[in-house]
């Protein structure tokens, strides 16, 4: 499994590239079936795709996050919103110093909301320059036209879309027992307060019984022709794709 771009500093010259990309993933539970990387590993996977299809510098992932409501499984570890908040802040700013003005951060866990706030404060310090994706509209268009039909309320962590992400791009990383975790807790008001835990016993929530790889493959396609547009919104030459179509080989 190869989550590190294996490009020299003579390869990164030759880029002709204004955008990079920053996989943001976690280090938590994913119940007994993914591993802790799971979110890492889908930010990864959709970067790289994403890097096959357009002129993208692609980055290493920030691979731990914030992950406190998980706490209590084994194996979690967090760092605090203003430590990731601070991280992205330091690579943008030094990828500008490189000559890369424009930096997408592809988050694969929904608890990191500080990154829409560091993309909100660029649109007053340095405007055009930072973008947030998966946006939600993104991702549920990519999820309905995959296929998937839990909605992304529902299928909230460890569900029918990771599960269906892992078993077409990395299937040696689900272990058995998939197809009988689905637990369904749509009322999760106090979330933040309470945590994972007062949710779900198996820190399962959503349905991966309904998981499959082709459900996996046909997401990742739509979420890199629904990155047709990041490119131009910063009004970078980089949003024409690798292969004219906006899809990967």
């Amino acid at each position: 499994m190869d989550l590190l771009p294996p490009d020299t500093t003579l390869d990164v010259r030759d880029q002709d590239t204004a955008v990079a990309l920053l996989p943001v993933g976690s280090f938590e539970q994913h119940g007994d079936f993914l591993p802790l990387v799971t979110d890492t590993v889908i930010a990864c996977t959709i970067a790289r795709e994403i890097a096959a299809a357009y002129p993208v510098r692609l980055l290493p992932p920030v691979t731990i996050s914030c992950s406190h409501e998980h706490a209590a499984w084994p194996g979690t570890v967090s760092i605090s919103a203003k430590t990731l908040y601070s991280v992205v802040h330091d690579i943008a700013a030094s990828l500008r110093l490189s000559g890369v003005g424009h930096l997408v951060l592809v988050n694969g866990h929904g608890g990191n909301y500080v990154l829409a706030n560091v993309v909100q404060e660029t649109v007053q310090d340095a405007p055009g320059t930072m973008a947030l994706f998966p946006s939600l509209a993104d991702m549920d268009e990519a999820r309905i036209a995959a296929g998937i039909s839990t909605s992304l309320d529902t299928d909230m962590h460890a569900g029918e879309l990771e599960t269906s992400v892992l078993l077409h791009a990395h299937p040696e990383l689900v272990k058995p027992g998939y197809d009988s975790a689905d637990t369904v807790a749509d009322d999760r008001r106090d979330l933040l307060t309470l945590g994972m835990a007062a949710y779900t016993d198996s820190g399962v929530i959503g349905r991966p019984s309904l998981a499959s790889a082709q459900k996996g493959k046909a997401l990742l396609a739509g979420l890199v022709r629904a990155f047709a547009r990041y490119p131009a919104m910063f009004g970078s030459s980089s949003g024409s794709a690798g292969r004219g179509d906006g899809t990967t080989p």
